[in-house]
């Protein structure tokens, strides 16, 4: 039976030294995430359209990418094709989980912002 020192950390290294690099990060993106707070219902609706933004962005550059493997390599293996067809379904599925969540939170925004006033 293995024993566990609960009084030793599993690392030697401090974490705090990430702190310093971090913090800019988390200062710009808590600026643009304060207005979407400070909105409301309101902000979740913008929060939505972005979401539904990013899905759509994704898809399209899903496409892209596929189309100009077709067109730059033209005909290719069997195996080939089934990878990249792969690669397709799989960044349309995640695109369309993404429209459906913002559209979801487009809603949640809209039914809030009209009925709690």
């Amino acid at each position: 039976m293995l024993a566990v020192l609960v009084d030793r950390p599993m690392r030697r290294q401090s974490e705090t030294l990430l702190l310093l690099p971090l913090l800019p990060i988390f200062f710009l993106g808590l600026f643009w995430m304060m207005p979407l707070a400070f909105l409301g219902f309101a902000g979740l609706g913008v929060l939505g359209i972005l979401m539904v933004c990013v899905g759509l962005s994704d898809g399209l550059h899903a496409n892209s990418d596929f189309n100009r493997q077709v067109i730059v390599h033209g005909y290719a293996r069997r195996s080939e094709r089934a990878v990249h067809a792969s690669n397709l379904h799989s960044a349309n599925r995640f695109a369309t989980v993404m429209k459906a969540i913002g559209t979801g939170l487009i809603v949640v925004g809209l039914f809030g912002f009209f009925n709690f006033r």
